[in-house]
């Protein structure tokens, strides 16, 4: 997979969205989260955000008859980004070392059983 530039907490909020709604427009974006959380979000900020993330190739653009505007799709599947994100994470903090992330997890105690059982299942499933 090329390289991805990484993502802000913003362009991942209006990422979500348009993975969650499948193509959505720069208007649908902006009422999905100012519903959500955003209240304060300017429909400009969500316009130029799409635009960059376009540019960095996350986002598809073609116009959109109905309203006369685009309409956005995503240029990669969020389970191939979430593994994007995850492995810069484990390569940013932990240095690479996934087996570190997964001894913070387990040290934490935040884990449940039910995590735990998952957890087992996933690893026992990659042998």
């Amino acid at each position: 997979m090329a390289i991805t530039p990484s993502l802000t907490p913003q362009e991942l909020a209006i990422m979500k969205v348009v993975w969650r709604l499948g193509s959505a427009t720069v208007r649908d974006v902006h009422d999905v989260l100012r519903r959500e959380h955003r209240d304060d979000l300017a429909y400009t900020t969500v316009l130029t955000m799409m635009r960059i993330l376009e540019q960095k190739g996350m986002l598809s653009k073609s116009q959109d008859a109905a309203s006369r505007g685009h309409r956005y799709t995503p240029a990669r599947t969020q389970r191939q980004m979430m593994r994007v994100l995850v492995r810069e994470f484990v390569d940013r903090v932990f240095d690479g070392a996934a087996d570190s992330l997964v001894a913070h997890l387990v040290a934490d105690r935040k884990l449940s059983a039910r995590d735990r059982a998952e957890i087992r299942k996933l690893i026992d499933k990659e042998d």
